[in-house]
């Protein structure tokens, strides 16, 4: 296996540069789906390799559940991992898990308990039919995600915005909710869980959901200018105001400035269309940066792949038939 089992757990930083660049050369939608897909690539070889790495180094444990034939002197020069660092990376990976399963049951929790509050409001009457307006003084505004999702928003926000504004706003939340948005949060948060230095990743994607998210609204509105108009005065308006309880999950508009700058989504709004292209241009720093983030993934994934190889190989070699 050797010492490149390791190098899973510390490749996920040549994904960090790429994760302000994208958003200079790459349409919001192409960026938010390469990051995803690195973080998720790099956060499975990251759990392989913690487990392949616990697995041998405990092997020689007593009491462990392998073939009794791992402790031949054979297996341990074949597999020269001690002890203490098999234990460590069992307690990480049971680490790992924890932290994954706390996201997902929160996750789910705050989505039911919404849903439930949900329930007995009837939908406002629309061109989508998933509107939801609740008598709250509090401006915010979300998605919450479902079959069917739902648009939710509070009579303080809708008060804070002209008409048009308001048209930008559910715009951009159903088009969190048609792209499936907190499925990417949620891969990109489950990542940062498994590997730490992927948290610039979850971020990034955060923010290139919202930007994403603006420019379905603007196309939407026919108008830059006015969902421009609608992400800043929605920040002012909910700046100080109390975030609803499922604003991690849900991709509130309240929540604006956690997911992005809000003066770097309306700069944005304000200048050309962005490019719809997927991967920038390669004589660009975003494009070394894409480079590298590319080659650092496959790296990751084929040194994964070799030492699972390695060691399936070993336990077949010396386990009986």
């Amino acid at each position: 296996m050797g010492f490149f089992v390791f190098l899973p757990l510390v490749l996920p930083l040549t994904a960090v540069p790429i994760a302000r660049l994208t958003e200079q050369h790459l349409h919001p939608r192409g960026a938010a789906r390469l990051m995803t897909v690195i973080s998720a690539v790099m956060a499975v070889c990251s759990v392989l390799c913690l487990g392949l790495i616990g697995v041998v180094g405990t092997a020689q444990i007593p009491g462990n559940p392998l073939p009794d034939s791992w402790s031949d002197p054979e297996v341990r020069a074949a597999l020269p991992y001690h002890e203490t660092v098999g234990t460590a990376a069992m307690w990480l990976l049971a680490l790992v898990v924890l932290a994954c399963a706390r996201t997902v049951v929160r996750h789910l929790r705050v989505r039911n308990r919404a849903r439930r509050a949900l329930s007995g409001l009837p939908a406002e009457p629309g061109e989508s039919g998933d509107l939801a307006v609740l008598p709250d003084h509090s401006p915010y505004a979300y998605a919450l995600p479902g079959s069917p999702g739902r648009v939710v928003v509070s009579t303080g926000m809708l008060a804070g915005l002209a008409a048009d504004e308001r048209e930008a706003l559910l715009a951009h939340e159903r088009a969190h909710l048609r792209h499936r948005h907190h499925r990417y949060l949620l891969t990109t948060q489950l990542a940062a869980c498994v590997n730490p230095f992927l948290r610039p990743l979850q971020h990034a994607v955060a923010f290139s959901a919202e930007r994403w998210a603006d420019e379905e609204s603007a196309q939407a509105v026919g108008d830059r200018r006015i969902t421009a108009r609608a992400v800043a005065r929605a920040a002012l308006v909910s700046h100080a105001a109390p975030a609803p309880g499922f604003a991690a999950f849900a991709t509130p508009a309240a929540a604006a400035a956690s997911a992005g700058p809000v003066p770097r989504r309306v700069a944005a709004l304000l200048g050309p269309v962005p490019t719809s292209r997927n991967w920038p241009p390669a004589k660009t720093p975003a494009g070394l940066a894409a480079m590298v983030a590319a080659i650092g993934t496959a790296v990751s994934a084929l040194c994964a792949l070799n030492a699972a190889v390695a060691l399936l190989v070993v336990l077949k070699a010396v386990t009986p038939l």
